[in-house]
């Protein structure tokens, strides 16, 4: 099995619809960033958060300090990095600050519209654009570069995770905002960070509309004839050996839809009250038998 052949199918396939959906999300990526950030001073960390920071230092222009930052991160990540690890960055590297210097103009005109007495709105409404843009980006495959790059470089040569490199790389910028802001923009920065992270992982992974129940009961074949005989839902038995007592037994795996979950697990501790329950998310199912009506409707 050639395993980079078949990532270069994988990266090929549907490469002109990413690529398009990419550039919307990078276009309202730099539109939120001049509408909201620029002129309410919101440092959330990377490239864009450093350029307000140095802005209200020196009076440097942001659109520039992104276009100089992300070019030189770029060669920075080809030395230390490598071509197969920085080519995905190339396009968003350059495309971002493109058009942070083409939407400026349209959200001057929008700034007046988008000027809210609550702050709170502005607070929602920027990361809600935020998380959205961020996610269609990384969702397609694509990144922005700037603080991609230094998280990539902080996790092969600091070692650390790629959650810890993310966090490290965003304490510092935004632990410098505070220096220079004040405190106000560091805690509007840890709310956009949290609304915007919600944000990327539920695009990124999807709303889970099922739950996975993984069943340890006594009265398995009881269970499994009401799950299939009287809810018509599909049931799969794993075979399971006890850690500790190496005690050999059956455990049912079934997929529920997130409507039923109470429902459901209602009606299994009424036949087992002693049945011990692992339940996960589950962000995507494919054939089977979960169901489309209710247990309700199954029921009666």
């Amino acid at each position: 099995m050639d395993i980079k052949k078949i990532m270069e199918k994988i990266i090929n396939k549907n490469r002109i619809s990413r690529l398009c959906f990419m550039v919307v999300g990078v276009f309202l990526l730099a539109l939120n960033y001049n509408l909201f950030f620029v002129p309410n001073n919101l440092v959330t960390g990377g490239v864009s958060g450093l350029a307000i920071v140095f802005n209200n230092l020196f009076g440097w222009q942001n659109q520039i300090f992104i276009s100089i930052a992300n070019v030189l991160l770029l060669f920075v990540s080809f030395k230390l990095l490598g071509y197969s690890k920085t080519r995905n960055a190339i396009i968003g590297s350059l495309l971002y600050p493109l058009m942070i210097w083409l939407t400026a103009p349209l959200a001057l005109r929008l700034i007046p519209l988008f000027t809210f007495d609550d702050f709170v709105i502005t607070l929602v409404c920027a990361s809600i654009v935020n998380g959205f843009a961020n996610g269609l980006i990384y969702k397609m495959g694509y990144n922005t570069g700037g603080s991609d790059i230094l998280m990539a470089i902080i996790r092969k040569y600091g070692h650390v995770p790629p959650g810890k490199a993310n966090f490290i790389s965003s304490l510092i910028i935004i632990a410098f905002a505070g220096l220079v802001l004040g405190v106000k923009p560091v805690i509007y920065a840890v709310v956009i960070t949290y609304i915007t992270s919600i944000i990327v992982d539920k695009m990124l992974s999807g709303i889970s509309k099922s739950k996975l129940f993984i069943i340890q009961t006594s009265k398995i074949s009881e269970i499994m004839d009401v799950i299939i005989n009287d809810l018509h839902i599909g049931a799969t038995i794993l075979k399971a050996e006890g850690g500790y007592s190496s005690k050999k037994q059956d455990l049912i795996m079934v997929a529920i839809s997130t409507k039923d979950y109470v429902m459901f697990k209602e009606v299994i501790l009424a036949i087992d009250k002693d049945a011990f329950f692992i339940i996960n998310d589950c962000y995507d199912t494919e054939g089977g038998m979960i169901g489309n009506n209710s247990l309700l409707s199954n029921l009666f």
